[in-house]
Order: C-alpha cells, then sequence, then structure tokens
C-alpha cells in the first residue's frame, strides 16, 4: 500500500509542478503581489495553496504524458511561468502608467530632485509618482483586482490546459495595445498639470522680465508646486475615471485571451 500511495503522487506531482509554474509567473509582475514588501516565503506559500486548490478542477485539461524526462519538463515549466508572467505583466500597466504620469508631472512642478525609494517596485520614483501609484493600489484592491487575476489564471486552464501553452500563443498583440494605452493614459493624466505649469512658468517670465525687482525664482518654486498639486486634486475624479476606463479595458482584453468565451465578457 505505502508503494502504490507513492505511486499515485508521484503521477500528480508533473501536472502540479506546472499548476504551480503558471500561478509563479502571475507572482512574478502582478500588482501587490509581486511587491517586495510580501516576504518571499509568503508568496511561496500562497501559490502552493492557491495551487492546490486550483489543481483538482484542472484534471480534466491535462495534456501532459505520464513519463517524461528533465528535458521534455523544462520547456513545458518555462512556457507555464510564461502564460502566469504575461497575464500579470498586461495587469499592471495601469498602475505603472498611472505612476509614470506622476513622474511626469513631478518634473514640470521641479519635483525631480525629491526622489525617493519605493520598496512596492524597489526603484526609485517621484513623490507624486508613488502618490498616484498607491492611490491606485488601493483602487485596485478595493476593486477586487487580485481576486479577478487569480480568477483570470484560474480561468485560463479551460482554453490552456495544464501543458499545453506554446510561445506562439502569447499575447504579443494585447501586450503591445496594452502598453500603447497605457502611455497614452500617462499623457493624459500628466496632461493638466503640463498645461498649467507651462502657463504658470511663461506668466512667471513676463513678471519677471517687467519687474525684475521681484525675485521670481525664489517664490516661483513653490507657486509650481502648490498650483500643480492643486491640479491633480481638482482633476482627480477625471483621473478616476480615465484610469478605471483603462483597467477595465485592460482587464476585458487579458480575459478575451485567456477564456474567450468566459461569462466574464457577457457580463462586461
Amino acid at each position: 500500500m505505502p508503494s502504490a500511495g507513492f505511486e499515485y503522487l508521484a503521477l500528480h506531482a508533473i501536472p502540479f509542478a506546472l499548476v504551480v509554474c503558471r500561478l509563479a509567473g502571475t507572482f512574478l509582475f502582478a500588482p501587490l503581489l509581486a511587491g517586495v514588501m510580501l516576504p518571499q516565503r509568503y508568496k511561496i506559500l500562497l501559490v502552493i495553496m492557491a495551487a492546490a486548490a486550483i489543481y483538482p478542477f484542472t484534471r480534466h485539461a491535462l495534456v501532459v504524458p505520464s513519463e517524461m524526462d528533465v528535458f521534455g519538463l523544462l520547456p513545458l515549466l518555462v512556457f507555464e511561468t510564461l502564460l502566469g508572467y504575461c497575464v500579470g505583466a498586461i495587469a499592471s500597466i495601469p498602475l505603472l502608467s498611472l505612476e509614470m504620469s506622476g513622474v511626469i508631472a513631478g518634473q514640470q512642478m521641479g519635483l525631480g530632485l525629491a526622489r525617493v525609494y519605493n520598496p512596492e517596485v524597489d526603484v526609485d520614483t517621484d513623490l507624486l509618482g508613488q502618490l498616484l501609484y498607491y492611490l491606485a493600489m488601493g483602487v485596485y484592491i478595493a476593486a477586487g483586482g487580485v481576486e479577478a487575476l487569480l480568477g483570470c489564471v484560474m480561468d485560463s486552464f479551460t482554453s490552456f490546459p495544464v501543458g499545453g501553452f506554446s510561445p506562439g500563443a502569447a499575447p504579443l498583440e494585447a501586450l503591445i495595445a496594452a502598453l500603447n494605452s497605457g502611455f497614452e493614459l500617462a499623457i493624459r493624466v500628466s496632461a493638466p498639470v503640463t498645461g498649467i505649469v507651462l502657463l504658470l512658468v511663461l506668466l512667471m517670465g513676463v513678471i519677471g522680465k517687467t519687474m525684475p525687482q521681484i525675485n521670481i525664482m525664489t517664490i516661483g518654486f513653490a507657486i509650481k508646486i502648490i498650483v500643480g498639486l492643486a491640479a491633480v486634486a481638482f482633476s482627480a475624479a477625471a483621473i478616476r475615471a480615465a484610469a478605471g476606463d483603462e483597467a477595465a479595458d485592460i482587464t476585458r482584453s487579458v480575459i478575451r485571451w485567456l477564456t474567450p468565451d468566459s461569462p466574464h465578457l457577457a457580463a462586461d
């Protein structure tokens, strides 16, 4: 009996490892899940627990041969990780776009020297960019983005069975479209601040030429920051609407790629 039980576990070892790799790929780049503030051992535990919960529902979608050597298993592990990585990378584009818009606006306001370390993405970033990133992260969590992302990965086993994904099926068009729309979102969000600061700089230039007794360089720096922050505050509703539409479009594109006949698309 012990040998029979071991053989039964060994039969499911490879498919379970592939499910773990798909989920682990999602944890490499997905918002919040890929943050360095989440300890690595907790990530590993979450991946294994999620894989244990998902695996019983994927047994009808297995294309893995019962006997396989290491050289045949290694490409499957890489491909499954690539699938999860693509999902996480596309889902993180709206948040990174808002951070990029904050960096652009902060440079125009004169906050380029006030860079701080962002532990969430493990890079130095602008103050305004970090503010918009964490606001977007809060909205992402409140809207159930993590649950929706994991749900998409779980639904992906219907269209891409365990061991059935290949690099030719990678969503290159969806990724490029998401990058283009994300860059457009960053420009749209930073445009109000950029335009107002540009007008302010022109106005200060005129004042400095007509009234040289005013030290415009001393007061202009603070004025640009105050006016820029006020512009961000007054355009918060527009930023929320633009970011929400972008996140919804990208989510639909991910669902459309993973599960073309998903009920989520009908609900949208």
